[in-house]
């Protein structure tokens, strides 16, 4: 190990080179769930029924129905452990630039790895063959439904829908500044290139701020009304859009930015700063 501005990163070596390849092999993985769930989420705005939910199971569906289904399963879950391991690393070794060693960086460090250690969990069970229980909203409602019954329930699931929520509005504000930018290496990139990501960056960010905020808020409201049915999962919220006066051009707009989101997401794991 060595110490760097404070805090402690990993030497060059087969440590840190592996951790490299977690990263960009998780951000890529993530790109590919980001542009499924997206294009399911746009044929569903014009009123293709395509059979499967706007989420992270629909997409897996999706895989699975294709040629070499379960092959790429299998790599989207390992995909996501090299995510884990990446963000596990910067809540112990600290992450890169100045403020990178900082206890809040290594936080959302920690936060992170849970996150994506739960979701490649999930990844590796459906591809062993255990994933076709419940949907994601089910999933979702059954959750919500059992905190409720703990004491100070109702507590819990009202800071974390309105955790989410603000977290949501964190995101697309980050995105509006571009602070992307910030783990990016950028300086040698064509102007296009740089505008172009740019448009991945802020579109995507938008849009995957606006799911987290919208799940969060109905997270959140649940909580109020003391009724797991109004918690909702990725695909309910989505769908929820298209309620919106905006009607299903608010839907195909988000769904549109999350491809976008997925699009950004390969760009950030062939340029980002590990």
């Amino acid at each position: 190990m060595q110490s760097t501005s404070g805090g402690t990163r990993v030497q060059d070596g087969a440590p840190r080179t592996g951790i490299v390849v977690a990263a960009r092999a998780g951000l890529a993985t993530r790109g590919v769930l980001y542009v499924l769930v997206g294009a399911i989420a746009l044929r569903i705005a014009f009123g293709d029924d395509v059979g499967r939910e706007a989420d992270r199971q629909g997409a897996l569906a999706g895989l699975a129905g294709g040629p070499l289904g379960r092959v790429l399963i299998w790599a989207v879950g390992i995909g996501l452990v090299g995510m884990t391991l990446w963000r596990l690393s910067e809540a112990v070794f600290g992450g890169v630039g100045p403020d990178g060693h900082k206890a809040g960086k290594r936080l959302a460090g920690a936060f992170r790895a849970v996150f994506y250690a739960a979701v490649a969990a999930s990844v590796i069970a459906f591809a062993a063959g255990q994933g076709g229980g419940k949907s994601g909203d089910e999933q979702s409602r059954d959750a919500t439904a059992s905190i409720l019954e703990w004491p100070g329930g109702r507590w819990l699931v009202a800071l974390a829908g309105l955790g989410v929520a603000v977290g949501g509005v964190v995101i697309a504000v980050s995105a509006v500044r571009r602070k992307y930018r910030d783990d990016l290496a950028l300086p040698s990139w064509p102007g296009w290139v740089s505008g172009a990501v740019d448009v991945l960056g802020i579109g995507g960010g938008l849009a995957r701020g606006a799911l987290f905020a919208a799940a969060g808020g109905c997270a959140f409201y649940a909580a109020l009304e003391y009724d797991p049915a109004k918690a909702k999962g990725v695909d309910d919220t989505l769908r929820a859009f298209a309620d919106t006066p905006a009607g299903p051009w608010l839907l195909v707009a988000v769904a549109a930015g999350l491809v976008l989101f997925g699009l950004f997401s390969w760009a950030a794991a062939a340029w980002q700063r590990v």
